[in-house]
């Protein structure tokens, strides 16, 4: 089956996904709701006992608000995932004439769109309560750059454990623990502030360099260091997950 095909079926597979979005209330009201109330929470409840270094609670906030509202979304491709493994849907698209790496590329793409979406809303949000960039384009792009390689090795990583877990309950447990080290990062507090034992955990774990660079680069500031490791943690960990999730769907296949 030639590149065409296969790009056509993966429109076609996106778009039965997006329509799985758009039908269900809760995945919007999770993904959007929960980051925004964390947001205005953080803001306008504990941002003037915060000592951000001089920053402003919504600038330095964001990046990590951003990490949580796609964490959110991913959990939900995880979801969607496990539940047409046990529906048989799998099975079922392997017996039409269908490009097979459009199953699993309609849940990547939607993952990737649906999640850019709501990290545009997000920004949006932001801006309505405070929120200042001062990024200039270059500085924009590559902060865009950060965020979608984020929001591809989430994306990978919602796929494996959509296809290995053996339960709905269990497929998106993932997503939880990955919510609990932005906590143990620099993504809402500096990690001068914190215990030591924890400050050192916080710099070598992926969720502070990456939260580090989306929020220097659109501050307008030079991200030094955590740009080129953020890059190199999303690079791996996307890299990583996909062989497993290829893996793991041959098995299932």
């Amino acid at each position: 089956m030639n590149v065409k095909y296969a790009i056509s079926d993966t429109a076609v597979m996106t778009g039965r996904v997006m329509k799985q979005i758009f039908r269900s209330l809760d995945t919007i009201i999770t993904v959007l709701f929960m980051p925004v109330a964390m947001l205005l929470a953080m803001n306008y409840v504990f941002g003037g006992a915060m000592d951000l270094g001089g920053v402003g609670t919504v600038d330095y906030m964001l990046a990590g608000i951003i990490m949580m509202c796609v964490l959110s979304g991913v959990a939900y491709t995880a979801y969607r995932i496990h539940v047409d493994v046990q529906k048989g849907l799998f099975e079922r698209f392997h017996s039409m004439p269908v490009a097979k790496s459009s199953i699993l590329g309609g849940h990547v793409l939607t993952s990737i769109v649906s999640n850019a979406v709501s990290v545009i809303a997000i920004i949006l949000i932001g801006l309505l309560i405070g929120f200042r960039p001062e990024a200039g384009a270059v500085g924009w792009l590559m902060a865009a750059l950060v965020i979608i390689l984020f929001i591809a090795a989430m994306t990978w990583v919602s796929v494996f454990f959509g296809l290995a877990m053996k339960s709905v309950e269990t497929a998106g447990v993932f997503a939880y623990l990955l919510i609990g080290l932005i906590f143990a990062s620099s993504s809402f507090v500096p990690t001068g502030s914190m215990p030591p034992a924890l400050a050192a955990f916080a710099l070598h774990q992926p969720m502070t360099p990456i939260a580090d660079s989306v929020r220097l680069l659109l501050l307008g500031e030079p991200p030094g260091n955590s740009l080129p490791i953020a890059l190199a943690w999303c690079i791996g960990i996307g890299a990583a997950f996909w062989a497993m999730s290829v893996k793991a769907y041959g098995r299932r296949a």
